[in-house]
């Protein structure tokens, strides 16, 4: 019989990475094709005019930004209840399984029973994503310098998911792939069928990792230990199915979604701060650091997360559909040149931080915060400078599209695998779970401002012509690369006040 490995003999790994993290980074990889596949499908299947929801553009880019904010926002809870009650491996399998549901309602027909569908993958994210991510974060001891290589390959994971799902879903629903395949008639549920699929693969691979795992993700002792309290976890189950009614109702009507957001915020800042009056003086100023990282992100994904709203229909409308005489579907690009980009270069990037930190030249995890929005300013001042390259019919180059999200990968790989570490460094164990599900809390703002933003572009182009509707969104990005650039410079001016908070973490 193999003898049981330990947390310890796990955490003195040599190298640069762990085994378990090849485990997660492929259980991760299959959970976010099923995630990113449905996600680049929503806007479009919304304005669908013939077998979707055939909603305008202002409209869908609400209810892009509503849906997708409840997504990140059930982040937040589904970390709560792993550290409280659950345990980061049972809620992981939990939302697993909830999303194989959702995603075989939608592949059934995804036309009637769209918000059924959603609303189980919504629930089923919360429980998934923020957990795993906590997992990785424990395979290192404190202090680390491995730590940021290690999330970024994992996060390399993430995007060859994205890459995956964001490309075949959307060019199979769009008729690009697999023509003579898949009937007309069954497209979008043969595209949404493949999330289904993906996500039972990501829950076999778990189930083998969970024997590698020593005592990472069990169940808080004092639930598993005192049988007293089993029905503490049979109340989550129970609960997480009776509040998916609840999850139609608002995600189906935008303004419940706007009484959401404008709730759990508070609810949020209310329980940190009875958590934080807790804490010893160094570890409050830590988390002060790690809250001043989730409000600067929430600007950045607001930005960013333009990808399944305002551009997934500027790709549609107004982009051409070559790149160096290869046909490609624009939407297809959209959604998964970013992720591209993060699996070729985000190793080479962890590469430069170990590199530059043996030279003592690698900038503090503030400034690499401050260096993802002047990316980000860039990369949105190219998709401006596409209204210069349209043709008479309101036609753009995908080429320099794509290089815009090739600059702006350089900044999501400044913040967002450095982002998750910093949750499990500059938080104490016990809230790890709660402040990695901030940080997802933090985008779903992201996301639901991104909503905002893109139905105020899409509305200032309501009854243009293609190339007038194609410029009102390009000067739409120039606004959104200004702001940009504000964030970027305001942060590096303030990190040595924010790196003072964080004491000894890098």
């Amino acid at each position: 019989m193999q003898e049981e490995i330990t947390l310890s003999q796990i955490q003195n790994f040599k190298g640069k990475y762990p085994k378990q993290l090849w485990y997660l980074f492929f259980s991760e990889m299959w959970e976010r094709f099923c995630f990113y596949g449905m996600r680049g499908m929503l806007t479009i299947f919304m304005v669908d005019k013939l077998v979707g929801l055939k909603m305008d553009d202002v409209v869908a880019n609400k209810q892009y930004g509503a849906t997708q904010a409840f997504v990140y926002a059930f982040t937040f809870i589904g970390g709560l209840f792993a550290d409280k009650v659950l345990g980061f491996r049972k809620s992981l399998f939990w939302g697993g399984f909830l999303m194989i549901i959702g995603s075989c309602i939608l592949a059934a027909n995804p036309s009637q029973f769209f918000y059924i569908g959603i609303s189980f993958t919504i629930v089923g994210t919360g429980f998934f994503k923020p957990n795993i991510s906590t997992m990785v974060g424990q395979l290192y001891k404190d202090g680390d310098t491995r730590t940021d290589a290690g999330f970024s390959l994992f996060y390399a994971g993430i995007n060859l998911g994205a890459l995956l799902g964001g490309y075949i879903c959307i060019a199979v629903a769009n008729g690009e792939m697999w023509q003579t395949l898949v009937p007309v008639n069954l497209r979008w549920n043969v595209a949404f069928g493949f999330a289904a699929i993906v996500m039972a693969i990501s829950l076999i691979t778990f189930i083998y990792t969970k024997k590698t795992l020593a005592t990472i993700g069990l169940q808080p002792s004092s639930i598993s230990q005192d049988k007293s309290k089993k029905w503490y976890e049979y109340f989550v189950y129970a609960g997480s199915l009776l509040i998916i009614p609840i999850i139609i109702a608002m995600v189906s009507k935008t303004e419940y979604t706007d009484y959401f957001m404008y709730t759990i915020g508070p609810l949020t800042l209310i329980y940190l701060v009875y958590e934080l009056v807790k804490l010893p003086g160094n570890e409050r100023k830590k988390m002060y650091a790690a809250l001043a990282f989730v409000f600067f992100s929430i600007f950045f994904w607001a930005f960013f997360e333009q990808s399944g709203g305002s551009l997934s229909l500027f790709a549609a409308h107004n982009l051409s559909n070559t790149i160096g005489g290869f046909h490609l579907d624009p939407n297809g690009v959209n959604n998964s040149s970013n992720s591209l980009f993060v699996i070729v270069f985000a190793g080479l990037l962890g590469m430069v931080w170990l590199w530059l930190q043996a030279k003592k030249l690698e900038p503090n995890s503030v400034v690499k915060f401050g260096i993802a929005f002047l990316f980000l300013a860039a990369g949105f001042y190219i998709f401006y400078y596409l209204k210069n390259l349209a043709n008479a019919g309101g036609i753009t180059s995908l080429g320099w599209f794509t290089f815009g999200w090739f600059i702006i990968t350089f900044g999501e790989l400044c913040l967002s695998p450095i982002g998750m570490s910093l949750m499990t460094k500059l938080s104490p164990q016990k809230l790890q779970g709660v402040m990695m599900g901030m940080w997802f809390l933090a985008s779903a703002y992201g996301q639901y401002v991104a909503g905002i933003l893109g139905a105020g572009i899409a509305s200032d182009s309501k009854n243009a012509s293609n190339l007038e509707s194609l410029k009102i969104y390009c000067e739409g990005y120039k606004q959104l690369a200004i702001y940009a650039l504000v964030f970027g410079v305001t942060i590096i001016l303030i990190s040595p006040l924010i790196r003072k908070w964080m004491n000894e973490v890098k």
